[in-house]
C-alpha cells in the first residue's frame, strides 16, 4: 500500500471529517462540560469495538462513594457533555460514569460497528467490565435510552436498574421526529430575537443557550454518523425484561406517543414505572432538570430499598 494511502473505515463506523473540526468540536464540548459538575477523572477503556472515553464523577460525601454507581448514555449526535444539568445532583448521591458512545461525536474511537442489538450489548458489557462495575443504575436518553433498554433485554446481569429518558426502542422513529430535528437545526441559524419563540414552539432549549447551540452546530459540521436507526423491541422482547425500569417521557414527545407507552410498558414489564413530564418534549432532563434529577434519584433509592428487602427475605 502506498505511504500516502490510508485504510478507509467501514461504511457503518462513524468518523470525524477532519482533525481540525474534531478539535473545534472538543473545544465547544468543553464549554458545555464546564456548566455541570467537574469530572474527577477521565479514562479510556478498550473493547472489541473500539476505545470508550469515560468521565467519572466522585461524590464529595465519602459515604456515598460506595453506593451503586450511575452510568449515563447520551443521545445520538451528542456526547457526555449533554448531561451537564444532571451530573451535579446525581454525583452528590452516588458515583457517576458518563460514557461517550462510539459512533457518535465525542472522545471515543470506534473501530467496528455496534448498531446491531447484540453488538451494542456486548460493547456496553465490555465497557462496564473494564471499569470494574458489577452493578449499575443505567440511565439513557434518546438513542442512549435504546442502548439501556437493549441492555436490559440482552445482558441485564450488571444492571441494578434502567432509567429511560424519552428513549428510542419503543416505537419506530417516525417522520415527525426527523422533521423536528431538521427544523430545530435550521432554527439555530435564526436571528437572536426569534430564538426564544422558536425554542418554546419546538421544545428546543438548545436555541436559547449559546453554549449548546455552538456544540450542536459544530458537531453537525465535524462528525458523520454511520448507523441506521434502531428497530423497536417487540412486545414479547419487552415482556421478558426483569430489570427495574423507569420510563420518563416528555408530554410533547415526538419520539414516542407518551400516553400509549404509559399504558403499554407497565402492562408488559412487571413493576415498570412511567412518568410523563408536562411542558417538555424530547429533553425532560434538560428542560426540567431539577424535577427529573429528583425523580431519578428517588427511583434509584427505591430500587436499593426493594433489593435490600428482598435480601432480608432470602435470609
Amino acid at each position: 500500500m502506498p505511504e500516502s494511502a490510508t485504510p478507509r473505515p467501514p461504511v457503518d463506523v462513524g468518523r470525524y471529517v477532519s482533525d481540525v473540526r474534531r478539535e473545534r468540536y472538543f473545544a465547544a464540548c468543553d464549554v458545555v462540560y464546564a456548566l455541570g459538575a467537574t469530572a474527577s477523572a477521565e479514562q479510556d477503556v478498550e473493547t472489541s469495538s473500539g476505545t470508550t472515553h469515560v468521565y467519572r464523577y466522585v461524590p464529595a460525601d465519602a459515604a456515598a462513594r460506595d453506593r451503586t454507581p450511575v452510568v449515563l448514555l447520551h443521545g445520538a449526535g451528542s456526547c457526555s457533555a449533554m448531561w451537564y444539568p444532571n451530573t451535579p445532583a446525581l454525583s452528590a448521591a452516588r458515583p457517576v460514569y458518563a460514557l461517550d458512545t462510539p459512533g457518535d461525536p465525542g472522545r471515543s474511537v470506534q473501530r467496528a460497528p455496534i448498531h446491531q442489538p447484540e453488538h451494542a450489548a456486548q460493547w456496553l458489557d465490555e465497557t462496564l467490565a473494564a471499569l470494574g462495575l458489577d452493578q449499575v443504575h443505567l440511565v439513557g436518553s434518546s438513542y442512549g435510552g435504546w442502548l439501556a433498554l437493549n441492555q436490559a433485554h440482552h445482558r441485564p446481569g450488571r444492571l441494578a436498574s434502567a432509567t429511560l429518558l424519552d428513549p428510542g426502542g419503543l416505537e419506530k422513529v417516525g417522520l415527525r421526529f426527523f422533521a423536528w430535528i431538521f427544523v430545530g437545526l435550521f432554527a439555530t441559524f435564526a436571528p437572536t430575537a426569534l430564538r426564544p419563540r422558536l425554542a418554546a414552539w419546538l421544545d428546543q432549549p438548545v436555541l436559547v443557550m449559546p453554549e449548546l447551540r455552538a456544540m450542536v452546530r459544530t458537531a453537525v459540521r465535524a462528525f458523520r454518523i454511520r448507523r441506521p436507526s434502531p428497530l423497536p423491541l417487540s412486545d414479547a422482547e419487552l415482556a421478558g425484561i426483569r430489570t427495574p425500569l423507569y420510563l420518563v417521557l416528555g408530554k410533547h414527545s415526538l419520539m414516542v406517543h407518551p400516553q400509549r407507552q404509559a399504558e403499554r410498558i407497565p402492562r408488559l414489564i412487571p413493576g415498570a414505572r412511567v412518568e410523563v413530564v408536562a411542558g417538555t418534549g424530547h429533553g425532560p432532563q434538560i428542560d426540567h432538570a431539577e424535577k427529573v434529577n429528583h425523580l431519578m434519584r428517588e427511583f434509584m433509592e427505591s430500587v436499593g430499598r426493594d433489593q435490600s428487602k428482598a435480601g432480608q427475605r432470602k435470609l
